[in-house]
């Protein structure tokens, strides 16, 4: 099993911002005719956040979790002069070139866990992967889960590898605990993450966390071969110490339930 190359296409229309955070996310449509979740190189913690995007997601579905299709979507900054509002401008001249996009998910919801139901085996799925990754954000005050045609989508993973904020000590970084799944919004259902963690470990491999980097265009990063190799190599040690984060999620579980 392969890690899936990502399409192309082209922003043709700025529609509306998506103002629930501070990277000013926005609806654009693309010469494919589709409407996508636009993130912009330009944003504030720049392409980082598009590579944690680009990895977190097309992980998660190589695992087999629901996420809207990912492609790379290039943007012509003279869009900005389109656009009144001044910071919008900003951003749009700021994230010429390539960018990222997530598929709109037309007439989906966000996911209430007072309201909707998850089953134990995907959110220990869930759980886990974001323990993994060391995703931050997938609080009850910011879930980054959909519901769509009744099923539960994942979005939005570019709080994820916060290592590479600093590049420093990511092979300490790599063995520790997460210690925010102590928040994450689907931890009280995940009560099978022995079994996922042995059903993943099976599943994931060096190669694929290399073909993950891979995915990461050369101008997102600073030293594209070096770095690449970090990501597949924070992954893999990640994945070799999984007993690590599973042992302090269900620690945590045990004190929720």
């Amino acid at each position: 099993m392969k890690i899936s190359p990502l399409r192309s296409v082209r922003v043709t229309r700025y529609v509306t911002p998506l103002r629930e955070g501070g990277s000013l996310p926005a609806i654009v449509e693309a010469d494919d005719g589709f409407l996508y979740v636009q993130k912009f190189r330009g944003a504030g913690q720049g392409p980082k956040a598009l590579i944690a995007e680009l990895i977190g997601g097309e992980l998660a579905r190589f695992l087999g979790l629901r996420i809207p299709e990912i492609v790379f979507s290039d943007l012509d900054p003279a869009l900005s002069r389109l656009e009144p509002d001044e910071e919008i401008q900003d951003l749009l001249r700021a994230s010429g070139g390539l960018n990222l996009g997530v598929h709109y998910l037309s007439g989906s919801s966000t996911f209430d866990p007072v309201v909707n139901d998850v089953d134990a085996l995907t959110a220990s799925r869930v759980v886990w992967l974001d323990c993994l990754i060391t995703n931050v954000d997938r609080t009850a005050r910011n879930t980054n889960l959909l519901i769509w045609n009744r099923e539960l989508w994942l979005i939005d993973h570019g709080a994820s590898l916060y290592f590479h904020h600093s590049w420093e000590n990511w092979e300490e970084q790599s063995v520790r605990p997460f210690a925010q799944v102590k928040d994450h919004v689907l931890l009280p259902y995940a009560s099978r993450l022995e079994e996922v963690d042995a059903e993943y470990r099976a599943l994931l491999t060096p190669e694929v966390f290399r073909e993950l980097a891979d995915l990461v265009p050369d101008e997102w990063l600073d030293d594209p071969a070096s770095q690449r190799d970090v990501y597949a190599k924070f992954l893999t040690s990640r994945l070799a110490h999984s007993s690590v984060f599973v042992n302090a999620a269900l620690y945590a579980r045990n004190a929720l339930v």
